[in-house]
């Protein structure tokens, strides 16, 4: 707790004369002011993030954290728990889609098991920090323990700390656990007060009837654990997931480093959630990759105040939106790094 208190205690606004600053310099540049609309606005905020004026998105890294899920005892997943490990190693292989968009965006994929219900062998792109062996069935009691959701928030934190050291200019998150599009529903409803009905979707694609299901599952796990609304960390610990705690730690350790985190889809914003109500400022350093189509995520970013960057029907996960954005938003900085003044081009404003 003192490692997450000392972390929190490090989160800074960012500088509004920077914004103010980089903001001038968009303006200067040949084109009328504000035409390249969102692109300077993600210019803007990098340059006012990382508290330099000549941002160096060179190395990315998108984190792909992987955990298993008691709940999916329940029959709220088309698919079994086992497929969470099949895709660990379909991810170290390289060939899945989260692998495929990061090369496009010329990002690292790096795995974290934080909670996958099986032993991985040492492989180059795999960094073990297994926590515990999944989470617990949350309709029969706390899905972690307290120290256990630490440890995981922990995880994170270390993560983002050894970003600022190796000079990592962008960082994503991405998550895989099958089932956790549960626990992210049961997240928002316990912070929200929504109704779970209102924020509960299909996830891998499960039809009416397990669907209501699922509903069922998430209304008696939150009965049952009564998580506290106001408590982040106590919500997180009653339904959350390892991977999830891990997605907050490594956003609160980015905030707390000044490094500018992309978020993904819905799962990854259920972490970036709980960041977020642990500390007010950490929004400043989060960019929202897309809005998914799990009916959630909308009130997860509405609650945050985050804007997403794109709308393409995403829902696979995995940091698969996290790496798309990441292309946007390096060419926000290469407008304001590229781009010539009016006095440089010699056109007259």
């Amino acid at each position: 707790m003192d490692n997450l208190k000392k972390t929190v205690e490090r989160i800074k606004p960012v500088d509004a004369n920077l914004l103010a600053q980089a903001q001038r310099r968009l303006d200067n540049k040949t084109k009328p002011p504000g035409s390249l609309g969102r692109l300077e606005e993600f210019g803007r905020r990098m340059l006012a993030i990382s508290g330099c004026s000549d941002p160096d998105t060179s190395k990315k890294v998108i984190f792909t954290f992987a955990g298993d899920h008691g709940i999916v005892e329940e029959g709220i997943s088309l698919y079994p728990r086992e497929v969470t490990t099949q895709m660990v190693l379909n991810f170290l292989r390289g060939g899945a889609g989260v692998n495929v968009l990061a090369r496009h965006a010329g990002a690292e994929v790096r795995v974290v098991d934080v909670g996958v219900a099986f032993d991985f062998d040492e492989a180059p792109g795999l960094i073990r920090r297994k926590v515990a062996y999944g989470t617990r069935n949350f309709t029969k009691g706390p899905a972690m323990t307290r120290d256990e959701m630490l440890t995981a928030l922990q995880v994170g934190i270390d993560l983002a700390d050894q970003c600022k050291t190796e000079g990592v200019g962008l960082v994503g998150t991405g998550e895989m656990g099958i089932g956790n599009t549960t626990p992210s529903s049961a997240i928002i409803a316990a912070i929200s007060g929504l109704s779970v009905r209102e924020l509960t979707h299909r996830g891998t694609g499960i039809n009416d009837e397990a669907l209501e299901k699922k509903v069922r599952v998430i209304e008696q796990g939150l009965a049952l654990n009564r998580p506290n609304g106001t408590d982040p960390l106590d919500v997180l610990t009653k339904v959350g997931g390892l991977e999830i705690a891990a997605i907050a730690g490594l956003v609160l350790g980015c905030a707390a480093n000044s490094l500018p985190v992309v978020i993904d889809g819905f799962i990854s914003t259920a972490g970036a959630l709980i960041a977020s109500e642990l500390h007010p400022n950490v929004r400043d350093y989060i960019f929202a990759a897309h809005r998914s189509v799990e009916i959630g995520h909308r009130s997860m970013l509405e609650r945050i105040g985050l804007e997403p960057i794109l709308d393409l029907n995403l829902r696979l996960g995995e940091g698969t939106g996290a790496a798309l954005a990441m292309t946007l938003i390096e060419a926000g900085v290469k407008i304001l790094k590229e781009m010539a003044t009016f006095d440089e081009a010699g056109v007259t404003h």
